[in-house]
């Protein structure tokens, strides 16, 4: 495996601030918020009996699980039974990567988007398979490109990733776009593994659908949501794997080799995220956009024009034109030495994320003017 392309800019940035210097971090998408408060009530509650501190379920609580059909069914009128079509997992990284050592085999080739978030190839890479990459955009050549891919690689590919509204890239997908992938996928004898972590984060006045609103859509794909951005719960690592039931008794049964599941007070915390009042998923979409609206204004004033993210908590940005030749990597270190400004290489996601930076929203927008500050001071200088 190639070293984490983002530690470079990491160490930097823990280097800077050892130094005194105030570094404005755009580069992980840690979100800065907290939970509800009945939320951590719910937590502190269960954690005070004596018998929470025991062995959890690798699978989830039942409570849980019951709980994210409920939100399938309300949110995307999709019906899932709790105890065969729905598992949860350690956050949705984990729960990609145990799957995909649950389906591959050495020499198995996957198809994955370039560029895309890191697990998405690496989960695959780890367990023996061979990555080759689709168009990360679900524009006009991504079908073409699929067909080719299908046609040409040897031996044929077995698995497709996909993840919408995507992360670096912030690309959405809809519903007719769904359809003709599921047609597609039944007639190539596909699975079909959805990343959906950033589905409740959309600026506009449509819904961010999930490919299981499509009919057949269980019979060949599962889909993977996460707790972290949508609650403001990434520390708590509460994903969720729902779908083909084949393919979640695959992954439980790795999971039970390998866990015992989440802190059983958090799983009970999360219940209460999913069952109760839903205000943080509304506030949270408007934190976001709010944070894009004043990113792209601010940033584009500075000099730097930021294309405007439709969904997600990223914003995925192309190197100005004096700084291309030096690449993404050296850029993002350039803007952390001289803007004291970090960011996520667009290389860090795959080759052809190179040319390209991603920002996350996860500063206030007086840090995201201080930021701007920074940017139009280091493009001034050339």
């Amino acid at each position: 495996m190639p070293p984490y392309v983002f530690a470079e800019v990491n160490a930097m940035k823990a280097a800077a601030r050892g130094r005194g210097e105030d570094i404005v971090d755009l580069g992980m998408g840690n979100p800065d918020g907290a939970p509800p408060a009945h939320v951590i009530a719910k937590l502190a509650e269960v954690a005070a009996k004596p018998t929470a501190h025991r062995y959890s379920a690798s699978k989830g609580i039942p409570g849980l699980r019951k709980a994210q059909a409920a939100y399938y069914q309300r949110r995307f009128n999709v019906t899932l039974d709790p105890d065969r079509e729905v598992i949860v997992t350690l956050g949705s990284k984990e729960g990609l990567a145990n799957l995909a050592q649950a389906i591959t085999a050495p020499g198995d080739v996957v198809l994955a988007p370039n560029p895309s978030y890191p697990i998405h190839s690496f989960g695959f890479i780890i367990a023996g398979a061979a990555i080759r990459s689709i168009p990360a955009a679900p524009g006009p050549d991504f079908f073409d490109r699929l067909e080719n891919a299908m046609r040409f690689t040897v031996p044929r590919p077995r698995v497709l990733v996909i993840g919408y509204p995507s992360n670096p890239t912030a690309y959405v997908a809809d519903k007719p776009f769904y359809e003709k992938l599921v047609a597609f996928a039944k007639e190539a004898g596909l699975w079909i593994i959805s990343d959906l972590a950033y589905a409740e984060i959309y600026f506009g006045d449509t819904p961010t659908p999930s490919i299981l609103e499509v009919d057949g859509a269980k019979d060949i794909a599962v889909e993977f949501t996460s707790m972290s951005k949508t609650y403001s719960m990434a520390g708590w690592r509460i994903g969720f794997a729902v779908g083909n039931a084949k393919l979640i008794d695959a992954l439980a049964r790795v999971k039970s080799y390998l866990d015992y599941g989440a802190f059983t007070p958090v799983q009970a915390a999360a219940t209460a995220a999913l069952n109760g009042p839903q205000d943080i998923v509304t506030f949270n979409r408007a934190l976001y956009k709010k944070r894009r609206d004043v990113l792209v204004d601010c940033f584009g004033r500075a000099g730097w024009d930021i294309p405007v993210p439709q969904a997600s908590m990223f914003a995925w940005a192309p190197i100005p034109e004096q700084y291309q030749a030096i690449g993404a990597l050296e850029f993002s270190k350039r803007l952390l030495s001289e803007a004291h400004v970090a960011v996520a290489p667009g290389v860090g996601f795959g080759e052809l994320g190179e040319g390209y930076v991603r920002l996350a929203l996860v500063e206030n927008e007086q840090r995201l003017r201080q930021a701007a500050r920074g940017v139009k001071k280091m493009l001034a200088k050339g």
